[in-house]
């Protein structure tokens, strides 16, 4: 505690009260963009900038994102103090000039580190330096720290996250925790109570189906990471959520391929990081990461993640309970060629094993949205009968008929 009254310069909360304040961070998964997927290291202050008031002016901020995050390779050399400088040519203004901007815009600004002696990228981390940095980052105005795995070797993970979450708690800013160490240590059993996601595999590409091999690992098309962090369902929740990577949405899969991506992330109840070039989307781009429908979703306050009901050769049906006795639903076609689906209501028993919601059609009737199309498509009186693309989704979200609803 006395050193965490140092750092803080003797204005250190109780324990208990800065543990509130982080517990209240991310009650829904956490929205924004993140600048890997597409810039990997080559980012500076002005496509900072330049992305942040692309978030505001496409719609993205009033659809509900928030964090802009600038991913590896910022990072300069450490002073003579052992203070993390940013990149001065990248970086010229600083980190806190920067974060000023974003909020300045209404919107929160974010930073990765790593655990190891080096970031991925080569850059210095954040081991040994952990209070110091934390320290940093709420003097900048940090609001959300991605803390990756490169480089720590002899370090156990439990160890050295809970290490960096006992630093940003001495610093006494509310930052979000995001855990990246890829799954590798199931941080899904320990992670709850140090951060708020983690990382369940290992990194996203932008494929449907497929393992791009980088020698000593992997990067997972859609399908793969969407197949293990459906098996993690039980440990997510309001305030805890399972992390399958950053959306490749408008990173060069088709159209059908981003849709069905985004429908099964909110489906998971997964943070939706945009990981595209926000100045130069496509309108195709924007209508899906701005689906307010979708999102809503995603956003759903009962934190349940939702589950795969069955699957029918390339089709599977999905179910994820929502507040006030609703229902989503996605039939995702895993295959290139259109498949039929017909589901009758009346002889499908939906039950939830996680939260033990039940879904009772024949006694209450549920009219049927198409959450993509933006229209009513009938009620569970009649089989729900439709044709779904290859590589795409059916989303709907099933509200009880007669049931009124303000706003």
């Amino acid at each position: 505690m006395f050193k965490r009254c140092l750092i803080l310069l003797l204005s250190c909360l109780p324990l208990a009260a800065v543990a509130d304040k982080f517990a209240d961070l991310a009650r829904t998964p956490p929205m924004g963009w993140n600048s890997w997927n597409h810039f990997g290291c080559d980012i500076d202050e002005d496509t900072v900038r330049e992305i942040a008031r692309a978030m505001v002016e496409s719609g993205m901020k009033d659809a509900g994102y928030q964090y802009v995050v600038i991913d590896d390779c910022w990072h300069g050399e450490r002073d003579a103090n052992g203070f993390i400088r940013p990149d001065p040519k990248r970086f010229p203004s600083g980190m806190k000039a920067l974060a000023d901007y974003v909020h300045g815009l209404g919107l929160k600004f974010g930073l990765y580190s790593d655990a190891g002696w080096k970031t991925c990228g080569g850059r210095p981390g954040s081991r040994g330096y952990e209070f110091q940095d934390a320290a940093t980052y709420a003097r900048w105005g940090v609001d959300y720290l991605k803390y990756d795995w490169c480089n720590t070797e002899g370090l156990a993970a439990r160890g050295a996250y809970l290490t960096m979450r006992e630093a940003l708690w001495a610093a006494g800013r509310p930052i979000v925790f995001s855990i990246c160490e890829w799954g590798d240590n199931q941080p899904w059993e320990w992670a709850g109570e140090i951060g708020h996601l983690w990382r369940t595999t290992g990194d996203i590409t932008a494929c449907w189906d497929c393992e791009v091999d980088h020698g000593d690992w992997s990067s997972w098309g859609v399908l793969r990471i969407l197949d293990v962090n459906a098996e993690l369902r039980a440990h997510a929740g309001p305030g805890r959520w399972n992390d399958p990577d950053m959306l490749e949405v408008g990173n060069g899969m088709s159209e059908n391929e981003d849709r069905a991506h985004f429908s099964m992330w909110a489906m998971m109840a997964a943070p939706l990081i945009a990981g595209n070039d926000l100045r130069r989307m496509s309108e195709a781009t924007r209508a899906i990461l701005t689906n307010r429908a979708v999102i809503a979703v995603d956003q759903d306050p009962l934190g349940i993640q939702g589950f795969r009901h069955r699957r029918e050769g390339e089709l599977e049906i999905w179910f994820k309970p929502l507040a006030d006795d609703e229902w989503a639903m996605a039939v995702l076609n895993r295959g290139d060629r259109p498949q039929q689906i017909r589901f009758d209501w009346r002889r499908e028993a939906v039950v939830d094993p996680l939260s033990g919601r039940r879904a009772r059609w024949p006694a209450r009737v549920f009219e049927l949205h198409d959450l993509w199309r933006g229209v009513k498509i009938g009620t569970t009186r009649e089989p729900l009968v439709a044709e779904v693309p290859g590589r795409d989704v059916l989303m709907l979200r099933l509200r009880r008929l007669g049931v009124r609803r303000d706003g």
